[in-house]
């Protein structure tokens, strides 16, 4: 039973004092705020995309081991904060709203610290999953990155599962026995932005990488037992490309063969250079049902066993009944058991008309608001 939130004032100033660094970008399917955000390295090394506005205008800065330590130490000094204030309440060392509103109401400031929310989110959501920030992880030295995996993991023994964004040209550059280590030490998951395997259109995207790199980079990540998530962009080479892009994407992602698939079609941002190519007419965009039509044609080259995934709010064609066309939960659809059915899916969606799915997003893009 409640006691009161008035004995919550020693927990609170603790909590104040503690902070770690804590990034802005995570996956989608890293579940909103289950995660536990934790900074291994500032912005990205590499920031030469030109469909990127990410991380533009800050600079790319690397943390030493030390630093990241200390920052795991404090997420658990925060954790045990947390818990025994809730033990304190009579909530039995669960997080809940209730013990949320007690900290809140006897240290308001509380709700303006990213550290503080990141960790009560994540206790809350049962603290099994963590995301390692920011844009390459793995740029990090290996020997140092698998001293702070084992020390996370260590210090938090709740975790199930630990993720991260890569870039696939540092994957490239990775040793086998090193992606092994990190694996073994830890990390579970990788999130590679692929966009395209398509040499032409790396090159004019400025990604920094070749397509028999990528194939490389993303084996040898699959073959260290890494969950290899890869995203992949259509409409990313426009009208002019769209056959190549999705050919060539289909013949990288089937030698790669990654656990994940998942689609992020192209919107041009205020202030890239792609969007100054679409703007002056460098790259024509295509239609919702020419988009399709390249889904199309990349699916159908698909050798793969593989979750193909439509997790994005940009991923909004319609079906014949107005509704959404594909599924967008996290697992998808399972290949190659469900290729046909997302084939037939396309195949509805081209014959639905194009204004039902320029309808569609604008629903869809509100509720992202």
């Amino acid at each position: 039973m409640m006691t009161g939130g008035s004995g919550l004032r020693e927990h609170v100033e603790k909590l104040r004092a503690l902070a770690f660094k804590v990034g802005m970008y995570r996956p989608p399917s890293e579940g909103g705020s289950a995660s536990l955000l934790l900074r291994v390295s500032e912005n990205c090394p590499w920031n030469r995309c030109t469909f990127c506005d990410m991380y533009k205008g800050h600079r790319f800065g690397h943390r030493t081991a030390e630093e990241i330590k200390t920052d795991i130490d404090r997420v658990a000094a925060i954790r045990d904060e947390i818990t025994a204030a809730s033990w304190k309440l009579g909530l039995g060392g669960k997080i809940t709203r209730a013990l949320g509103a007690a900290l809140l109401a006897e240290g308001r400031d509380l709700i303006e610290s990213p550290s503080f929310v990141t960790v009560f989110n994540w206790l809350a959501s049962g603290a099994r999953t963590a995301f390692l920030q920011d844009a390459d992880s793995l740029c990090v030295r290996p020997a140092q990155f698998v001293a702070v995996l084992e020390h996370l993991r260590e210090t938090l023994p709740s975790l199930t599962r630990v993720t991260t964004y890569a870039r696939m040209k540092t994957l490239f550059k990775r040793k086998p026995a090193e992606l092994c280590a990190i694996r073994a030490a830890g990390l579970d998951r990788l999130h590679i932005g692929l966009e395209t395997g398509d040499d032409e259109l790396l090159a004019l995207t400025k990604k920094g990488v070749t397509q028999a790199e990528q194939i490389d980079g993303g084996r040898r990540a699959v073959d260290a037992g890494l969950e290899v998530s890869l995203y992949w962009m259509p409409d990313l080479g426009g009208r002019q490309r769209s056959r190549q892009h999705a050919r060539n994407t289909a013949h990288v992602l089937s030698a790669i063969n990654p656990r994940y698939i998942r689609s992020r079609p192209l919107v041009p941002r205020p202030g890239t250079p792609l969007f100054d190519d679409v703007a002056q007419g460098r790259l024509t965009l295509s239609s919702p049902h020419e988009r399709l039509e390249e889904l199309a044609q990349m699916i159908a080259g698909l050798d793969v066993t593989s979750n193909v995934c439509f997790d994005h709010v940009m991923n909004a064609w319609a079906d014949a009944r107005g509704g959404l066309l594909f599924r967008q939960d996290y697992e998808g659809y399972r290949f190659p058991d469900e290729k046909e059915l997302v084939l037939e899916r396309v195949r509805e969606g081209l014959a639905v008309d194009e204004s039902m799915h320029a309808h569609v997003r604008a629903l869809m893009s509100m509720r992202s608001l």
